[in-house]
């Protein structure tokens, strides 16, 4: 099927590399109007060259989550470029493992204003344009940390259960505010993305050497396969979609079955 998001203008925060750019380059084949927004510039930009060079429509912003005023500007900009915003995708989120009783207060509210901070800005600021444009849809990147806990993950479970919930309050207010805005999140399982260079070595109280995915997905995944970025894409397009029409305030897990 092609062109399952033609005409549509969406916003992929974290685009630069990972699920978002994942996201972002798969939306731009089925027809979007893509804005790369991110803090890896040379990333960034390297994202909208590949949209561009095989013949979609993308830009590049710089942007930090965390920034109320970059939020406001970035959505004004996108507004004024393309002329509406259609799609949201609340992507950028960074994780930061270890024992709770190691874990500093600034790593803990560093990781709270990205993963949540992000999200609430995002939609407080994107709300409006698409109310007025007609409606659109918000995917909130969370997690399966957001449905159950991980041992050395409490700070990173927290942002992501808060982002669950979040999306679900701010879907009902959509919903009964009759504003045609659906919003709702992702769950992704163990997928191979830049975040497990962070966390990694944390969980398994390494070294510093990082993490096996494979192997960590052969045994706690019940297919024993890795998941990709794509994947969770796949779920992302469908979201962004008019296939998902009947959807908000719902929970989209891919993780083969690792949250079962």
């Amino acid at each position: 099927m092609a062109d399952r998001v033609k005409g549509k203008v969406a916003l992929i925060t974290g685009g630069a590399s990972g699920i978002g750019r994942a996201c972002a380059e798969l939306l731009a084949v089925e027809g979007a109007t893509i804005i790369v927004t991110d803090i890896q510039d040379a990333l960034g930009s390297s994202v909208v060259e590949a949209i561009s060079a095989n013949g979609g429509t993308a830009r590049y912003l710089h942007h930090d989550v965390t920034s109320e005023d970059e939020w406001i500007a970035v959505v004004a900009g996108t507004v004024e470029a393309f002329g509406r915003l259609d799609v949201l995708v609340n992507n950028a989120g960074i994780g930061v493992g270890g024992s709770i009783i190691d874990m500093t207060l600034a790593d803990f509210q560093r990781q709270q204003a990205i993963n949540v901070d992000g999200v609430f800005l995002g939609m407080k600021h994107s709300i409006p344009p698409m109310r007025d444009g007609g409606g659109g849809s918000i995917i909130n990147m969370s997690s399966v940390a957001g449905l159950r806990g991980s041992a050395r993950l409490a700070g990173y479970n927290a942002t992501k259960g808060a982002v669950r919930l979040m999306t679900k309050g701010v879907a009902l207010e959509c919903a009964q505010s009759r504003w045609n805005i659906r919003v709702n999140s992702v769950h992704p399982g163990i997928i191979e993305t830049p975040i497990w260079d962070t966390v990694g070595a944390a969980l398994v109280r390494g070294d510093g050497n990082g993490i096996d995915l494979d192997r960590m997905a052969s045994v706690a995944v019940p297919t024993g396969v890795l998941g990709q970025p794509t994947d969770i894409a796949n779920g992302v397009l469908f979201l962004a979609s008019d296939e998902s029409s009947y959807m908000t305030g719902n929970e989209l897990v891919i993780d083969a079955g690792l949250s079962v």
